[in-house]
């Protein structure tokens, strides 16, 4: 059984035969395949995130499906339907995209509602209803999903309830002028692109999250955890009613729920055997900026949610060792 930093070196060496940079992304994105979390993933156009998923699950060695969302899509689409079949005039499943282990939603945005509350069940139960029965889906399961930020037309923005499922809404910024220099040397040569191979196995990643499970959370870590979580709802509450409110609502039970599981998977794949309070503010941002709710008032002053997840680890005493 690989230790965490080795699971980690041998996936990140053959993700960046493909992907150059994006070492903070290509980190949370394995931390939500141990913590077994789905993850969206937002950027501009052209920033790699439908190769880096790609990526992700060719060197994992799992069965990966993409899904280019669409407003004319249909949930049909993505769980399955029923076919006829001639030959005894029966009804029998057809399984959609959604049967894989790593299911890329692209541009999810793009969806409908019906596609989306489709997507909803699978994300959370890990099943689906095709012709009123239930199916399960393979093990492991996990939706990486992306989003364009500034394209508006023909989309639906996603309800809180369907964004509160991510694990982590991971933002992709722009590459350094080094590793676009680098990208142009690599990509620009067309009989030499990548070719990745499987560095592990679904069977290897069920089986490392027992080792995930055995990482010490101190019940002062938790306490820690709560703090932050619910200090977000009191943002919320206490400028109810002022002139300049920035939120409607904090984060919710799964914050703490998803901070506690990120915080150990983190810690492992780091090769530490506790979670510090280092660990949790390192990833409150991408927990927690999907699950508050600005308000109109707070973007116009361009005040993000992320200003708001630091204030509140600022004003939470950090517990002692």
């Amino acid at each position: 059984m690989p230790t965490g930093p080795v699971w980690s070196q041998k996936l990140r060496a053959e993700i960046g035969k493909a992907v150059i940079g994006q070492d903070a992304v290509i980190e949370r994105l394995l931390v939500a395949l141990l913590a077994n979390g789905h993850v969206l993933l937002e950027g501009m156009p052209g920033l790699a995130k439908t190769l880096l998923i790609r990526s992700v699950g060719t060197a994992l060695g799992v069965d990966f499906e993409r899904i280019q969302f669409t407003p004319d899509l249909l949930p049909s689409d993505v769980v399955g339907t029923m076919i006829f079949q001639p030959k005894n005039g029966e009804f029998s499943p057809h399984r959609g995209p959604i049967f894989a282990n790593l299911v890329l939603a692209d541009e999810i945005n793009r969806a409908p509602a019906k596609v989306q509350s489709a997507l909803l069940e699978a994300m959370q139960e890990r099943q689906v209803t095709i012709g009123g029965a239930t199916h399960p889906l393979p093990k492991p399961f996990f939706v990486m999903a992306t989003q364009n930020p500034v394209e508006q037309e023909g989309t639906y923005p996603l309800p809180e309830a369907q964004t509160d499922r991510f694990l982590f809404k991971l933002l992709v910024d722009y590459p350094s002028a080094e590793e676009e220099s680098t990208m142009m040397q690599r990509w620009g040569q067309v009989t030499h692109q990548p070719e990745l191979a499987a560095v592990s196995s679904g069977a290897e990643l069920l089986a490392l999250r027992t080792e995930v499970d055995r990482v010490h959370v101190a019940p002062a870590l938790q306490a820690y955890i709560l703090a932050l979580v619910r200090g977000t709802r009191a943002l919320a509450e206490s400028s109810a009613g002022s002139p300049k409110r920035y939120l409607t609502f904090g984060a919710s039970p799964r914050a703490s729920l998803a901070l506690y599981q990120a915080g150990r998977a983190l810690a492992w794949l780091r090769g530490e055997d506790f979670v510090s309070p280092a660990h949790i503010q390192d990833l409150a941002p991408d927990v927690l900026r999907h699950r508050i709710g600005l308000t109109y008032e707070a973007e116009a002053e361009e005040v993000t949610a992320d200003k708001l997840v630091a204030q509140v680890i600022a004003q939470i005493p950090v517990p002692a060792k």
